[in-house]
């Protein structure tokens, strides 16, 4: 297996670039001396300021992209390979949170959450692993979240796209492991970022700052780790989760540290 992922003079992918840390990895990608980055969003608006604002840093090309369709996740795949050429290393980014207790949600609201945080980053990655198969090389990051990885009130449906996301992710790790493929897989496992994603949540663990989570993805892929955790402790929740019971557990991360009670005002992106 590879032990670096250069960024330089590869082709790269993000989904939801053109905000938040996705947008500030493509900045992080260019000025590494990436031969193209190529952001797929679904606000054309966004992606052109996007465009305009890192014109000098080198090239962008921007895809509208509703990664709730599969039909349409497989037009911006041509399209990509069209005017782009083969894609190096694919950021699995965009996603999508309702903060409410489970009864409130609606079917809409399931079904969309589970399309953009499961369903999309498998789809993405369908249209571009048979080219870094055939080359063997390439590098596939999946930014899931630390709740893939524990149980969170006010966010169930978002928690089971992202264990889902998760659990894919890294056993298409051992998969193109198993078969001597030269393609790195990294799953990101960040804590609550301030991007406004996730306004309102209040946390006596500090929230994120997007610009250091950004760098650390980068570099995750440049160095092909396979999990990038942020901050370290959610490196122990598995290991928390195996020893201790279940209540005691709870008892520790809802009570002690109240992460069960981190999303009761949570407000999310108002646009």
């Amino acid at each position: 297996m590879q032990t670096m992922s250069s960024i330089k003079d590869r082709v790269l992918l993000i989904t939801g670039g053109a905000s938040g840390i996705g947008k500030i990895m493509a900045r992080l990608a260019l000025e590494k001396g990436a031969a193209k980055v190529v952001i797929w969003d679904i606000h054309a608006d966004a992606m052109e300021t996007v465009r305009q604002e890192f014109a000098t840093l080198g090239e962008i090309l921007c895809i509208r992209v509703d990664l709730s369709s599969a039909e349409q996740i497989r037009e911006a795949g041509k399209q990509t390979l069209e005017k782009a050429g083969a894609v190096d290393i694919l950021i699995n980014n965009a996603g999508i949170v309702f903060g409410k207790l489970f009864q409130d949600h609606t079917t809409e609201e399931i079904r969309r959450t589970m399309e953009v945080n499961a369903l999309a980053p498998m789809l993405v990655t369908l249209e571009f692993l048979p080219e870094m198969m055939k080359r063997n090389s390439g590098h596939i990051c999946n930014i899931t979240s630390s709740a893939g990885l524990i149980s969170n009130p006010r966010m169930s449906v978002y928690v089971a796209s992202k264990w889902a996301a998760t659990g894919w992710s890294d056993s298409l790790r051992i998969e193109l492991q198993q078969m001597k493929r030269q393609i790195g897989v990294t799953t990101v496992t960040p804590y609550y970022i301030s991007t406004g994603m996730f306004e309102g949540v209040r946390s006596v663990i500090p929230i994120l700052k997007p610009e250091s989570v950004a760098r650390k993805i980068i570099r995750g892929i440049e160095h092909n780790r396979i999990f990038v955790s942020m901050p370290w402790s959610v490196h122990f929740v598995r290991f928390g989760q195996g020893i201790l019971p279940v209540r005691l557990f709870d008892r520790l991360i809802g009570g002690v540290l109240g992460v069960y009670r981190t999303m009761d005002h949570f407000k999310g992106r108002q646009n």
